[in-house]
């Protein structure tokens, strides 16, 4: 699948419009229908959510096609997986409720849906434990192999919270006794803290599949400039294996376009120069590209940025001044190349990233600190979404309680 082949961002306001419709259908069957209807219900929620994901997985694509860089990306792909899982939880319902008459089919329907976080962080619970043992132990490796920094905790951190969060929810849903009320509110803090890890877990899911792919894309070799961005050096003044990793991946790209089109992309280097560092990361690279035969007038040096926005943003000025209407690629460790996309696109820069390779153990941990850098954007829309499940489940809750109940 080709990047930026779409010029419109894919929408999703059919998914509200389809709610909206399925909705009033089931409060006629609800109304109207009795337990049939309901149980017959049961179906339409099916097929609804199946729907929902059908839609969610489109979405996906087309984001893919339009601007693989996007939280949207992970945001599409996680809940797909989510609405999937509710497709066939209420398939599996239908059929119980058939088979078991003496069971209130209204209040099992209406619970099914009112536990589903709950439900899909207990039943994905295997997964996430593997996954969390797995990280746990990817971070010792790291701790290992380059030393002991707080930093080097995010993974256990977030297995910790993972299969920790998983044991409290399970622990709530099991444990209440009290009035009708208390049990309610009980549920209620229960489901909103089952939203919250929800949300997490589907983002989780998202960014890793995002990062995967655009760790593993290769840019059409048509590029104009390669962005190469810098990170700590030497205190000689040579690239750490880090950085060599990336001006490696990007000479190795340039060549290949050239072998197959004729066309030598310009290097642009982009790094400035830290307080321990001798030199700038842009001169580094240029040293290194230098030995390596690249000739200087293929070389551009941008020596001010101190991250990945600045990054971007002054390499996009030395581009615009050279040619405004330029393909441009950029060129990161892989683990890197998802979130340095997102903040091309915020310096109005379409362009699409390659990863190098680094060690196994290195990955899990760094992808965590990605994983945690997208959940610091958007945070009004990421509220939003918040906002909208909690008060989906507490309104459901509620209804359980005091109209059905």
């Amino acid at each position: 699948m080709k990047l930026d082949t779409l010029d419109k961002k894919p929408k999703v306001y059919n998914i509200a419009i389809l709610t909206a419709v399925v909705a009033a259908g089931l409060a006629a069957l609800i109304v109207f229908g009795g337990e049939k209807g309901v149980l017959f219900g049961c179906l339409v929620v099916s097929a609804y959510f199946l729907a929902v994901t059908a839609l969610l997985s489109r979405a996906c694509v087309l984001q893919i096609r339009y601007n693989l860089y996007s939280y949207n990306t992970a945001l599409y792909f996680g809940f797909a997986l989510f609405t999937l899982f509710i497709a066939a939880t209420y398939t599996l319902l239908f059929f119980q409720l058939r088979a078991l008459p003496d069971w209130n089919v209204l209040t099992n329907a209406l619970n099914g849906l009112r536990s589903s976080a709950k439900t899909y962080a207990i039943v994905s619970f295997p997964f996430l434990f593997v996954f969390s043992v797995a990280l746990a132990v990817s971070n010792l490796s790291l701790i290992r192999h380059e030393g002991f920094r707080p930093v080097n905790l995010l993974g256990v951190a977030l297995a910790v919270f993972l299969v920790g969060g998983e044991v409290v929810i399970f622990i709530l849903d099991y444990s209440v006794s009290g009035s009708l009320v208390e049990v309610m509110l009980h549920d209620i803090v229960t489901d909103l803290m089952a939203t919250v890890y929800l949300y997490c877990e589907c983002m989780m899911l998202g960014t890793i599949f995002a990062g995967v792919l655009a760790a593993r894309y290769e840019p059409e070799k048509d590029k104009d400039f390669i962005i190469v961005l810098g990170c700590a050096i030497r205190r000689d003044g040579t690239p750490t294996p880090l950085l060599r990793g990336r001006i490696d991946r990007a000479l190795t790209f340039a060549r290949a376009e050239e072998n197959e089109t004729g066309k030598a992309p310009v290097f642009v280097l982009s790094g400035g120069q830290g307080a321990d560092e001798a030199i700038s990361e842009a001169e580094c690279m240029r040293r290194y590209l230098s030995e390596q035969g690249v000739p200087e007038e293929r070389m551009i040096l941008e020596d001010r940025s101190t991250n990945t926005d600045e990054n971007m943003r002054f390499s996009k000025e030395k581009i615009d001044a050279a040619d405004p209407g330029a393909k441009v690629a950029f060129s990161t460790t892989n683990y890197h190349v998802f979130r340095s996309g997102i903040k091309a696109r915020r310096a109005k820069m379409r362009a699409q990233g390659m990863g190098a390779k680094t060690k196994w153990y290195f990955w899990p941990n760094a992808s965590v600190r990605e994983f945690a850098g997208l959940l610091t954007q958007h945070k009004i829309k990421q509220g939003l979404i918040l906002l909208g499940l909690a008060v989906f489940y507490t309104v459901l809750t509620i209804l359980d309680y005091q109209v059905f109940g």
